[in-house]
């Protein structure tokens, strides 16, 4: 049943690693909170670094009836970005734009065990309207590498590309610290450079924390 299946790559998910990150950020993070609750500005400042490390589980998604493959898995993605404008706009919508940079790292182990390694450069929007909690867009694209090619009848080659688009939240525990959540869309292809080609689409649901340095 799909229930069961679902819930059978949830609980093989939560590796140790997993759970340490979790609770971590379940447990010790809300004490930040509570040790600094001054107001926090709505914007970062232009020219700040921000680093974040997040996690999450991949999920298929079929889009085309050429993508058979349904792989479960996991990912964890360190992140560095740069804050490039002042706030643009005005209302609901106000924010700003930053520039940075992601290594993501995945496990799938379901129907096959494989693993994949890729850099992807990425803009992100972050609203600034909202006060400690920050909605935000993000996308990028990069190579990837990953065992599967060969593996799967989507794609033929290890050497790969990645593109994909996601939106969430933060919201700011302390002046520098922040809980991040949100939902991406993954699309892996060769580019047409080899055949087959039909690519590979994931969900992945993540959360995460970040840190907003120099």
């Amino acid at each position: 049943m799909p229930f069961l299946r679902a819930y059978s790559s949830l609980r093989a998910y939560f590796s140790p690693l997993t759970l340490k990150l979790g609770l971590i950020l379940l447990l010790g993070l809300p004490a930040l909170h509570s040790a600094h609750a001054e107001e926090l500005p709505f914007a970062t400042p232009v020219g700040s670094h921000t680093f974040g490390l997040t996690t999450g589980l991949l999920f298929p998604l079929r889009i085309l009836s050429t993508q058979s493959s349904k792989l479960f898995g996991e990912a964890l993605m360190p992140s560095w970005r740069i804050t490039l404008t002042e706030p643009i706009g005005a209302g609901w919508y106000q924010g700003q734009l930053a520039l940075g940079a992601e290594l993501i790292a995945f496990h799938t182990y379901e129907p096959i065990k494989a693993y994949g390694a890729g850099f992807t450069p990425k803009l992100v929007y972050t609203s600034t309207t909202f006060g400690r909690i920050g909605p935000f867009v993000e996308a990028g694209g990069g190579p990837l590498w990953t065992d599967l090619g060969g593996r799967v009848p989507e794609q033929a080659g290890q050497f790969n590309f990645l593109v994909w688009a996601g939106a969430g939240a933060s919201y700011h525990m302390t002046p520098t610290w922040a809980l991040t959540a949100g939902y991406r869309v993954m699309h892996i292809s060769n580019g047409g450079t080899r055949s087959p080609n039909s690519g590979l689409n994931v969900g992945l649901p993540f959360i995460g924390l970040s840190y907003q340095g120099f």
